[in-house]
């Protein structure tokens, strides 16, 4: 028996639509980071991008747990000295990018390597309920039933 290393020829990339509205954030982001390294795949391979493209929309509606909307910092700096800023997520899901969140939530559960890098670019985040990808019939993942903990419903 010998150990099964997948080639481009073996790859087979698949189209899914997510809708996060209702989802909690960091179960959304470790469902579809899984989908995009192609870890759901028997014929995984770790140094290959065997990934499927997927596509999330209603990211504006994602819900975080707890007080992380208020409290959860986003920073970058600026390259000048002090430039170091910070937005909290509830600024940035108010504000002009919401799907910002969901893509480094995202980013963040992929290796730091050349090859994530590479897989980010199967995934596309719209803030509202329209996408440009029709035409590539993209299966629908329901993430709010795969488990009741991937929904949050206000107290």
């Amino acid at each position: 028996m010998k150990t099964f290393s997948a080639t481009p020829a073996d790859i087979d990339k698949k189209w899914i639509l997510i809708d996060a509205e209702g989802v909690v954030l960091g179960r959304l982001a470790s469902i579809v980071a899984m989908r995009l390294r192609g870890k759901h795949k028997a014929s995984f391979t770790p140094h290959m991008d065997m990934g499927d493209n997927v596509i999330i929309i209603n990211a504006d509606k994602v819900q975080l747990t707890g007080k992380k909307r208020t409290d959860k910092k986003y920073y970058w700096h600026t390259g000048h000295p002090g430039g170091i800023k910070h937005r909290t997520a509830d600024q940035i899901l108010e504000g002009e990018h919401p799907e910002r969140v969901v893509m480094a939530a995202v980013k963040r559960m992929l290796p730091g390597n050349r090859l994530s890098r590479r897989q980010m670019t199967s995934l596309r985040v719209y803030a509202g309920s329209e996408h440009p990808h029709e035409a590539q019939q993209p299966e629908v993942l329901d993430v709010k039933s795969l488990n009741s903990k991937n929904t949050r419903t206000a107290k």
